[in-house]
């Protein structure tokens, strides 16, 4: 961590840097994009009827939901990399374990979609065929919806939790964004970590309170989309090529 960054003068973004803010804003939006449809619509028919491996199935549904999630994975990966020569320069050990979590995060989720598809998979070429056995081809089934269950609080739990955390913190404590809309990930990210521990104890259900603890850290990424989207970073210190350029790979300034 560069220990004057704070003390140094503010240096508006070059075109560069505007134009890494907007890539990384749109990154993040895509998140959203991908994510609530799969999980509040698409994935439906799959996670609620017990039945749906043994039946006729929605599978096109399906698939365009794993479809979007695969987006997601990018968009979370994407995200934490073209953040990571700005903020590596407050620190390379947040920054980097920022895209640590995020690769973890998309991995998780990757776990989940892989899941769903095997019991399109069992349903396709098992479910015609099983005949007085189709108790066991269920159990599989709920078995497979079990583990994509575990993997959404892992995943969209305990590590957007991590998330938030890490990326409130420094856009924080380098002002690349409004530290007011930064407080929510610092707030957020931690709410959302303790709920999913309560989850995992089973104090309350997923689809309960703990949707409500994880709204600060929602607010906090979409204002993190919407604010580089449109403004871009604000004025900071470690927005000065100049001071970093050789630092350990860090942005060489923008004349060279």
């Amino acid at each position: 961590m560069n220990s004057n960054t704070q003390e140094a003068a503010a240096v508006e973004q070059s075109p560069k840097q505007r134009e890494r803010a907007r890539i990384a804003g749109w990154l993040m939006a895509a998140t959203f994009v991908t994510s609530i449809p799969a999980a509040l619509y698409l994935y439906t028919p799959v996670l609620n009827e017990s039945t749906y491996v043994l039946g006729a199935g929605e599978d096109a549904r399906v698939t365009l939901g794993a479809l979007l999630e695969i987006l997601l994975m990018i968009g979370n990966v994407g995200t934490a990399v073209v953040m990571f020569p700005i903020l590596r320069r407050y620190s390379e050990t947040l920054s980097l374990s920022y895209v640590a979590s995020r690769t973890i995060e998309s991995t998780i989720i990757g776990v989940g979609v892989l899941s769903l598809l095997s019991i399109l998979t069992l349903r396709d070429n098992l479910a015609a065929s099983v005949g007085a056995d189709s108790g066991a081809l269920d159990i599989a089934a709920q078995s497979l919806v079990a583990i994509h269950d575990w993997t959404f609080l892992l995943g969209p739990g305990f590590c957007v939790g991590v998330n938030g955390i890490l990326l409130g913190w420094m856009m924080y404590r380098t002002g690349l964004m409004p530290r007011k809309l930064a407080m929510l990930g610092v707030i957020g990210g931690p709410m959302v970590f303790a709920s999913a521990i309560f989850v995992l104890f089973g104090v309350y259900e997923q689809d309960g309170l703990h949707a409500l603890f994880t709204v600060p850290e929602a607010l906090f990424e979409l204002s993190f989309a919407i604010y580089l989207i449109v403004k871009g970073f604000k004025a900071s210190p470690i927005l000065d090529d100049s001071r970093y350029a050789g630092e350990g790979g860090a942005s060489a300034p923008a004349n060279a």
